[in-house]
């Protein structure tokens, strides 16, 4: 086995935010020893490597000949599969991130995944659920906030906090992580981008335009459960209102042949369509808005290849990562359902014929 044990000195040392200078007077050597530990000119003295280990708390095989390269693509194979599943198998998901989490509890990527998991992700969660957990939840966002780096990860953590604060009846407490760790909308990274370049560049123009279609895919959402979740109004009361927007919005995407109405359609029929499929809406109007939804995308995957500002909103806002067919993947994922009920909706013939229609 090849000794990486400078490597991981150091890997470890800027992971926990250990300057040279304190390692060495921890470890009663000079700075200079340090040094050349990390860039593999010497070795630690053997009587060292244990008060290492324990320093780092790692195990003295890690600190030696931890393989971290191999270990990170195993972690990155292990989410990746992970992602792949859980809208089609909630049960195997489930399994992957449990299993995961006991193989790298101290992996920052891992114990991100597995919290939210466990919490039933980042909307709708039960709060007896995080109260359950709120010990192991809390000692993870703990870890997170002390040691890791990457910025999505702990404001998820930050995040996860708040939500156990609310469970508790601490509202108050909770809003006030939101404000002050959270940008305001006029503070986020897409606005400064923006504001980044001169009004007069191409580079602004492209920024502003980005903006422009994420914040369209943005307010279709937000329209769409302020009708769905309108205390006044029934769910059928609520699809018959959704139905009739969406026929509008089609039509003004059709007349002013402007993809912007097209982001807002599809955003504003998806939610719609996935909030009637999960919270008791009728197959028939499933499909309806199925059907807006799908003819959306198709306009968007057909502006794309001339619309670069276009191209980077949706594969920012989708994610859909291998494919630059935006219609395809959706497509793909409503007939890849296994379980639950858009595998149920895949026996409806003319839910099945929408999808078939797009293919």
């Amino acid at each position: 086995m090849e000794i990486n044990i400078g490597k991981n000195i150091k890997r470890l040392r800027l992971e926990k935010n250990i300057t040279q200078e304190q390692l060495s007077e921890a470890m009663g050597v000079s700075c200079a020893a340090v040094s050349k530990w990390e860039r593999g000119e010497t070795y630690p003295d053997i009587t060292l490597l244990q008060p290492l280990a324990y320093y780092f708390g790692v195990s003295l095989d890690e600190l030696m000949g931890y393989d971290h390269e191999k270990i990170q693509a195993n972690i990155d194979n292990v989410i990746e599969n992970y992602r792949n599943s859980w809208n089609s198998d909630y049960v195997r998901s489930r399994e992957i991130i449990v299993d995961a989490y006991r193989n790298y509890p101290n992996d920052y990527r891992i114990m991100h995944y597995y919290m939210w998991d466990i919490a039933g992700h980042m909307a709708d969660n039960d709060p007896n659920v995080l109260l359950e957990h709120k010990d192991e939840f809390r000692m993870i966002c703990d870890k997170i906030l002390d040691g890791c780096t990457d910025e999505s990860i702990r404001r998820n953590a930050w995040n996860m906090r708040a939500k156990i604060l609310h469970a508790e009846g601490k509202t108050e407490e909770a809003l006030a992580i939101y404000k002050s760790k959270y940008p305001s909308w006029f503070h986020t990274s897409g606005q400064k981008t923006e504001q980044l370049f001169a009004k007069n560049t191409s580079e602004y123009y492209f920024h502003v335009t980005k903006n422009m279609y994420n914040l369209a895919a943005f307010a279709g959402d937000k329209l769409a459960r302020s009708i769905f979740f309108d205390p006044d109004t029934t769910v059928n009361e609520a699809a018959a209102k959704a139905i009739e927007y969406a026929k509008k919005l089609s039509a003004i995407a059709n007349e002013t042949n402007d993809v912007f109405f097209s982001s807002i359609s599809e955003a504003f029929c998806s939610r719609i369509r996935n909030d009637l499929t999960y919270r008791g809406g009728r197959d028939e109007d499933i499909v309806i808005m199925l059907d807006y939804a799908l003819l959306a995308a198709k306009e968007i995957t057909q502006a794309i290849p001339q619309n670069e500002p276009l191209r980077a909103a949706f594969w920012d806002h989708s994610r859909a990562g291998q494919s630059e067919n935006f219609l395809a993947w959706i497509v793909e994922y409503h007939l890849g359902a296994e379980n639950g009920r858009r595998a149920e909706l895949l026996k409806n013939p003319a839910y099945k014929a929408v999808l078939e229609k797009y293919t």
